[in-house]
């Protein structure tokens, strides 16, 4: 019995997606904060913008390396994942061929970890933007 009142508590949360819930998020990908700013979070959305466009120019400043698609090792691919969950950063980077030199001193493998760390930061913004878009959180 108490599983069937769990299952039909859970049916019952299920909201219908609204275009909200779409536009937040993938607006929050491209541009970092950009999810909240639409929901009139201005000062949330201007901090995430700062902290995660700070953290990957500061990493290209460091001279730090970006990831591109690859099947190669899983290092890779997981630096990949993290470089382009930064968005826009992430693609003019990329078009620009800017940060693809070799790792020669400390200071360019920081700024990798710099770079990879502002896109998972994105990526946790993103998923705070979709929650307040479906209501889940205030």
């Amino acid at each position: 019995m108490a599983n069937s009142t769990t299952e039909k508590t859970r049916v019952a949360e299920a909201q219908p997606l609204s275009m909200m819930a779409v536009l937040a998020p993938a607006l929050g990908w491209l541009i970092p904060g950009a999810g909240h700013i639409i929901q009139r979070r201005w000062i949330r959305g201007l901090l995430l913008f700062v902290s995660i466009a700070t953290l990957f120019l500061l990493g290209l400043a460091m001279q730090g390396r970006i990831y591109k698609a690859n099947g190669g090792d899983i290092l890779d691919m997981l630096g990949f994942v993290g470089d382009v969950g930064a968005g826009a950063l992430y693609i003019v980077t990329l078009a620009n061929d800017w940060g693809q030199g070799a790792i020669a001193f400390a200071t360019a493998d920081y700024g990798t970890k710099f770079m990879i760390v502002a896109g998972l930061l994105n990526f946790i913004a993103v998923a705070d933007a979709y929650h307040i878009a479906i209501g889940k959180k205030r």
